[in-house]
């Protein structure tokens, strides 16, 4: 059954990331602690399909208000034609000017995912965050990358310019289910594995904070009673952090 075949990878993928990415997704909680415990800002970026993470990340019910935006303008599902996404990730400097138009400064920290690693925007974004010392989480397939060149000049993947790399536990070329007769693997599941690590790094920062005596900012669901006041006043004195409001 092809379904369960999915679904059977699926569990598979997250007991890996679950064995495999505890210490790292520990380690990028404590980087992302002592940056809002310095009271600097985080971001997030991917393009295409990896900014699902970003969007997952962001004004989310159980999310932590102070997760950043940068968008992947013209590398969203919104854009049309749809395969304008893939061409406009490959063009060299557009990360860089990405960055430059967001309020990203030195002391920050910025999570930047793509799960093969190997294309301009993510690259770009990355050697002008690190020149500018913000400090980078890699979120990443280390099999996929490792399996393909970058389009870069410089050589270099997300994964070599990344203070924390995550592996998201994905397979080369991402889709794991092989049917008789469909010559293309179906079923990717970097999706599924990154929103995993993204949620458990929140789960896993916010502990931290509780920990360490500060009430984080948490978004309470709009649809509970009390939700808009908690969250309202929550966005207000966490406003100089929180950029994406404005």
């Amino acid at each position: 059954m092809s379904a369960e075949a999915y679904l059977n990878s699926a569990q598979e993928a997250l007991a890996r990331v679950a064995e495999t990415q505890r210490g790292v997704i520990e380690q990028a909680a404590a980087l992302m602690v002592e940056t809002i415990l310095a009271d600097r800002s985080l971001f997030s970026f991917g393009a295409t399909h990896s900014f699902i993470l970003t969007e997952e990340l962001v004004y989310r019910t159980g999310g932590l208000m102070l997760v950043n935006p940068i968008y992947p303008h013209g590398m969203n599902l919104s854009v049309r034609p749809m395969t304008q996404t893939s061409r406009f990730e490959r063009i060299l400097g557009l990360g860089t000017e990405l960055l430059a138009g967001s309020p990203a400064a030195a002391g920050d920290v910025l999570i930047l995912s793509s799960t093969s690693g190997r294309n301009a925007v993510v690259i770009d974004m990355a050697l002008a965050a690190r020149e500018r010392g913000i400090r980078i989480i890699g979120i990443t397939a280390l099999a996929y990358t490792h399996g393909v060149t970058s389009r870069h000049p410089s050589g270099h993947k997300l994964a070599d310019l990344c203070d924390i790399v995550i592996d998201n536990c994905a397979p080369y070329g991402d889709a794991v289910v092989e049917i008789p007769g469909c010559p293309q693997k179906i079923g990717p599941l970097s999706t599924l594995t990154g929103v995993a690590v993204v949620n458990a790094l929140v789960a896993e920062t916010v502990a931290r904070l509780v920990a360490a005596d500060v009430v984080p900012p948490v978004f309470m669901s709009a649809n509970v009673d009390g939700g808009d006041a908690h969250n309202a006043a929550q966005l207000k004195a966490n406003a100089h952090r929180i950029h994406y409001m404005n």
